[in-house]
């Protein structure tokens, strides 16, 4: 392919070996109604049935209901479906089957069991613990409950019986561990999914990473407004200071304006970091393998080194790719750790 950013851009079919989807079209009024658009670029072209099927060959074609389109990659008009969309709806799925399961061994109170189950859990737990609680909660008061564990100290009743903790401390990160937990699971199965071969990663689309940073925006800004009312939270965005009036008169609209703009830009900055980051990871995996195309078709110049580019080549993509499996976790839990961060500043007075 000439352009090789196509095989990580989200488009309306999935791309496998040729020789498990070949295409037998005998004639171009066969193409389905969604292939109307290359009906009319083959009969402008001047392309045979037989060019057709040679560029339709290893393409699964998503049909398209509710949307007509203008190519694989761009739409003309109404609502298309692409590949990220289908992969996002499969992931949301998955989720929903896993933790549907878990979630009642987890409520029995039962020690785990199983690889799967200490796995999630254990991931669950870290997430509470290492990302939402750290990030969140208010630091002012002493933390008694050890991490949610039962705590030393125990109200009695009248019977001398132990009751509720009388110093256990109310998580404030705990009332977001659903948005959390979810937004975890879903970057990390989205990063997953681009090491799948054929498949590709949604995270790799600007669009998918904006509209998770816009979760997170939405939930800073009803959090805040919840906490402090529609006027405070807008006002606590300018942080204490003992000014004279004067110079506060004269400052804080100019602070105000700077930490509104911040607003903005540090979650779109989440959005831009999480593409970039899984964006990359792909293009060094497609230069590395590159090499092989590039010294198979240059042959006769490069006669004898074809074997060892090919051989570096592959190990190469290798380390690459167990590198890029490291990054799929470690970005889930940065998009997450900053997700908590931000919702946390947006709880607390400034």
């Amino acid at each position: 392919m000439a352009d090789p950013i196509l095989h990580i851009k989200d488009s309306y079919y999935f791309e496998v070996p040729k020789v498990l989807w070949p295409a037998h079209y005998k004639s171009l009024d066969e193409l389905p109604p969604t292939l109307e658009f290359l009906k009319h670029e083959a009969v402008e072209q001047k392309l045979t049935i037989d060019d057709v099927n040679r560029e339709l060959s290893g393409k699964i074609v998503i049909p398209q209901p509710f949307g007509k389109l203008q190519g694989f990659y761009a739409k003309q008009s109404g609502f298309a479906i692409s590949k990220f969309m289908v992969i996002e709806v499969a992931i949301a799925a998955l989720l929903v089957f896993i933790f549907a399961r878990l979630a009642p061994k987890v409520a029995s109170g039962r020690a785990p069991q199983g690889y799967l189950w200490n796995m999630f859990e254990a991931s669950l737990v870290f997430v509470r613990d290492g990302i939402a609680r750290p990030a969140i909660d208010s630091h002012d008061e002493h933390d008694h409950s050890d991490h949610g564990h039962a705590p030393h100290d125990q109200g009695h009743d009248a019977h001398g019986h132990a009751s509720v903790p009388v110093h256990a401390h109310r998580h404030d990160g705990d009332r977001f561990l659903p948005i959390l937990w979810t937004m975890f699971f879903f970057v990390l199965f989205c990063n997953l999914f681009g090491m799948i071969p054929w498949v590709g990663a949604p995270t790799g689309s600007f669009s998918v990473t904006l509209a998770l940073a816009g979760c997170t925006f939405a939930t800073t800004l009803i959090a805040g407004i919840f906490k402090f009312g529609p006027l405070g939270f807008w006002l606590n965005q300018v942080p204490t200071m003992d000014l004279p009036l004067p110079l506060a008169i004269l400052l804080k609209p100019m602070i105000f304006a700077i930490e509104l703009l911040g607003l903005c830009i540090k979650h779109g900055i989440l959005a831009v970091r999480l593409l970039a980051n899984m964006v990359a990871g792909h293009l060094v995996l497609l230069a590395v393998m590159g090499l092989i195309v590039a010294s198979a078709q240059a042959g006769d110049k490069l006669f004898g080194t074809y074997g060892i580019v090919m051989t570096i080549s592959v190990l190469g993509s290798t380390a690459f790719s167990c590198l890029e499996l490291f990054v799929a976790f470690l970005q889930a839990y940065v998009f997450t750790f900053l997700s908590a961060l931000f919702i946390g500043a947006a709880v607390h007075h400034h």
